[in-house]
This record gives structure tokens, C-alpha cells and sequence, in this order.
């Protein structure tokens, strides 16, 4: 079983699973144990390192960021090491901090990993043809996101244009203002063409439509989500286990 393979419904529907779990508790037993797990999950798929390392930084990164928020002001129990204005670094923040980290880490790697090679086509066919959401809704959202990306091109030549007319030279402000609502324009008109063309092209016109390419799930996209399972039962399991559950609900 590889990665590169499996269904992207049901990776999502893993990174889910995981996610489900980990949000009911904020401790680092529960944190770490599915972290454990995530990483025996991602080398038995076929993860490759680099591409794991890469995208885990970025997320590394945020979690650095997050942690480093709930340690200065964070809740305030236990011992006090530092206090400066609102800032108070005590045993409650350091011990929230860690939790927080590794809970970021344990939420976020899933769905970063497990997407590392998946096409919005794919997760498109996935959608329409595993999970049966309707097809005007799945094809709306990938024809838009696929447009995404002309915004940038298009921002960059109305920026060429208004310099080319003198516009840009001052009120910064008022340019951006004014360029802003431009894009606008031009995205409102582009996605008003793509519904007229996909619309003649008979887009929506059957209540059953037809798909080019399959979206196969079968027993390796079930393991798959069987181990997101047992990944969220067992660090739950671990973390009542050893007294460290905090339920947030109870917060």
C-alpha cells in the first residue's frame, strides 16, 4: 500500500478521525501517543521522508508560534519563573504550552502529510463518485479553485496596466483600494463565463452524470481509515489510562 494510491476521501476521512479525537483533550499523553502512531502510519504508506520533513516544518513552525503564545499567557498555576507586565511564564503555561504543541503537531500532520501528492481533480472524483455530494457543488468548488491562481496573474497585470497609465505613482493607498476592486470585477466576470460555458456544454442538465475517471475504494483505503481508528482509540486510551485526559468540555 503506497501513499500515492489510495483514495483522497479516504485520507481525509483519517486526518478526520485523528483530528475528532485529539480536539476532546488538551494533554500531551493523548498528543504524543497518536503522534507516535501518525509516524508509523506514514512509514507503512509509503510517506517519503523528504516530502514528510518539508511539509512537517511548516507545521512545526505554527505550533513553535502557538506554544510560544500559550507559554506568556498562558493560564497561571504552580511555581512562577517570570513575570513581566502580562506576560507570566509559570508551571500551568509551560505544562498548557507543550500540550499545545504536540496537539498542533498531532491535528495538523495528518492532513498535511497525508495530501502531499493529491490533485484537487482527484479529491474532486473522490467526493462526487465515494461520498456522493452533489455534483454541481464538487465541480463548482474545483472549477473555482483551479482559478484560484489566476488571481495572482491577474493582480500583477492590473498592477502593470495602472503603472503604464500613471496611476501608480502615488495615493498607495487608494491604488490598492482601487486595484482590489478591479480583481473583483475580474474575477465576478471569469466565473460568470465559466457557469455560461460549463452550462452550455451541459453542466447539471441530468440528475445522474457520468464521470471520466473512476474513484476506486476498496480494502486498502478501508485499512487505511481502520487505522486512523485505532491510532484516536488507543491515544485516548492511554491518556485516561495514565490520569492525563483534561476533557475540554469540562474546562
Amino acid at each position: 500500500m503506497t501513499a500515492r494510491t489510495l483514495n483522497p476521501v479516504a485520507r481525509l476521512l483519517t486526518a478526520l478521525i485523528i483530528a475528532g479525537a485529539l480536539v476532546l483533550s488538551v494533554d500531551w499523553v493523548s498528543a504524543l501517543t497518536a503522534l507516535a502512531g501518525e509516524v508509523l502510519l506514514f512509514a507503512a504508506i509509503g510517506v517519503k521522508p523528504r516530502a514528510a520533513l518539508k511539509r512537517g516544518a511548516v507545521v512545526a513552525l505554527a505550533a513553535t508560534l502557538t506554544a510560544v503564545t500559550i507559554l506568556l499567557y498562558g493560564q497561571v498555576s504552580g511555581t512562577v519563573y517570570w513575570h513581566f507586565l502580562l506576560v507570566t511564564i509559570s508551571d500551568g503555561s509551560i505544562a498548557l504550552a507543550a500540550a499545545t504543541f504536540l496537539r498542533v503537531l498531532a491535528i495538523a500532520l495528518p492532513s498535511v502529510i497525508l495530501f502531499i501528492d493529491v490533485e484537487s481533480t482527484e479529491l474532486a472524483d473522490g467526493l462526487g463518485q465515494v461520498l456522493r455530494l452533489p455534483a454541481r457543488f464538487v465541480l463548482g468548488a474545483l472549477a473555482g479553485l483551479r482559478l484560484v491562481g489566476l488571481l495572482g496573474q491577474d493582480w500583477q497585470y492590473l498592477g502593470y496596466a495602472r503603472r503604464a497609465r500613471g496611476v501608480a505613482d502615488h495615493a498607495r493607498v487608494r491604488r490598492l483600494a482601487g486595484q482590489t476592486f478591479a480583481l473583483l470585477v475580474f474575477a465576478v466576470r471569469r466565473g460568470s463565463k465559466l457557469a455560461t460555458a460549463m452550462e452550455a456544454r451541459g453542466f447539471g442538465a441530468y440528475p445522474r452524470r457520468t464521470w471520466a475517471r473512476p474513484s476506486p475504494f476498496g480494502a486498502r483505503e478501508f485499512a487505511l481509515i481502520v487505522a486512523g481508528f485505532v491510532i484516536a482509540g488507543v491515544a485516548i486510551t492511554v491518556s485516561v489510562t495514565m490520569g492525563a485526559w483534561n476533557f475540554i468540555g469540562a474546562r
